[in-house]
């Protein structure tokens, strides 16, 4: 009789530490999982199978097949019939977007964002620690930022965590509960990209207006729509998260923290250490569906079957990296796979590693002595949401506090 695949997102030990499954597991190139939803995809578990599938074009993203696997049973989260997200449509939105998201605007955000992150780091040096740098820092800054390149007018910004919230809920909401969230931004949106079409502004919503109306190749009003939806949905909630993993996998390794702390030119060098262990959760959204046969290793995964091509364990494959289960703010080769690889490599790979940069320098320069007010191992993440965040990021500096439990809690 045939066991259940284990289950997977995978158990962490403890809220900082990659599953252990992922080093037993990765003895074989493919292993069977079962997903939150009950379905069963095949993973993909090192990182030369990984890389090439996500550039294969057999390997398809679009679950809106009949019998396709899910996430989960509750949230279609990024599916939409209206919508093809494989080549050569996906290619054609893609490079019309990526128009709008150039690394130049990107760049030309750099002084803000450094703005926003020395008032918010600055409020939080006028709290009493010990400060949860979740609520405190994490959060804060990417909706500032993704809602100023959007051009979300400053009142409006708070809603937006309660929607993405939902969106990226695997068990927290009912379906009903994620359908008005999504509803309800899904109105917003419309409302915001009319007032933008009326007057026009050097955000990248009145951007993509522009590549909308241009003759190589319109960008539909839906996928307008779509995409400025999805550029908030993953710009905010998926930066807040590492950002906050971050500095607390950072501030969890003191001898490295040293290290950046004498020589701040590791710091880039750290950025994508931190992003190699992918604190931000599993490769579960990396799910995908074979079009046809497709053999891994040996393994042949049949037409029609789920595929994740699991960047978390590909990042932790001995065969590509030194030491891996080392953390390493050293560590000069590391093309790990965290944003992806090919056709959808992160369209805002630019803009998180920005954040990431600007954070750290900011709190290593303005707050020297910041440290974990808790042992890294009492951390928690919430459980039954698509993104692993904390609980929350206790942090403290300074000297004792006489016990008070500050503003964390």
């Amino acid at each position: 009789m045939e066991t259940t695949p284990p289950p997977y997102p995978f158990q962490r030990p403890s809220a900082l530490d990659p599953p252990v499954e992922l080093r037993s597991l990765r003895t074989e190139p493919v292993v069977r999982v079962t997903l939150p939803s009950g379905d069963v995809a095949w993973m993909v578990t090192r990182y030369e199978d990984v890389r090439a599938l996500l550039a294969d074009d057999r390997i398809s993203r679009n679950l809106n097949r009949p019998g396709a696997a899910r996430i989960s049973n509750k949230n279609k989260l990024f599916q939409d019939p209206k919508m093809d997200p494989d080549p050569p449509e996906h290619t054609r939105v893609r490079r019309l977007v990526m128009k709008a998201l150039t690394p130049a605007r990107v760049e030309r955000l750099r002084p803000r964002v450094q703005q926003i992150t020395d008032e918010i780091v600055a409020g939080m040096l006028r709290r009493r620690p010990p400060v949860d740098l979740a609520e405190a820092l994490a959060y804060p800054l990417p909706i500032r930022v993704v809602c100023e390149l959007l051009g979300v007018p400053v009142e409006d910004q708070a809603r937006f965590r309660g929607w993405t919230k939902a969106f990226l809920s695997i068990g927290g909401y009912t379906a009903e509960e994620i359908e008005q969230n999504m509803a309800a931004l899904d109105g917003y949106m419309r409302e915001l990209i009319d007032a933008k079409r009326a007057a026009p502004a050097d955000d990248l919503i009145s951007a993509l207006i522009e590549v909308r109306d241009q003759e190589d190749g319109r960008l539909g009003e839906y996928e307008l729509h779509w995409w400025a939806r999805l550029l908030v949905l993953v710009g905010f909630e998926t930066t807040a998260v590492q950002i906050g993993g971050c500095v607390a996998m950072l501030l969890s390794r003191p001898d490295q923290l040293e290290l950046v702390r004498e020589d701040p030119g590791l710091l880039k060098g750290a950025v994508e250490e931190l992003l190699r262990w992918k604190i931000v959760g599993s490769s579960v959204t990396m799910l995908r569906y074979a079009t046809e046969d497709v053999t891994v290793g040996g393994v042949t995964i049949p037409a029609g079957a789920g595929v994740i091509p699991a960047a978390d364990s590909a990042n932790q494959d001995d065969a590509v990296f030194d030491r891996p289960e080392v953390f390493d703010v050293t560590r000069t080769e590391n093309p790990h796979l965290t944003f992806s690889h090919g056709t959808h490599y992160c369209a805002g790979a630019s803009l998180a590693r920005l954040e990431l940069e600007t954070v750290l320098s900011t709190l290593l320069r303005e707050i020297p002595d910041l440290r974990l007010a808790i042992p890294a191992e009492q951390l928690r993440r919430h459980d039954g949401n698509l993104l692993e965040s904390f609980v929350e990021i206790p942090v403290t500096w300074g000297g004792p506090h006489d016990g008070d439990a500050g503003d964390v809690g």
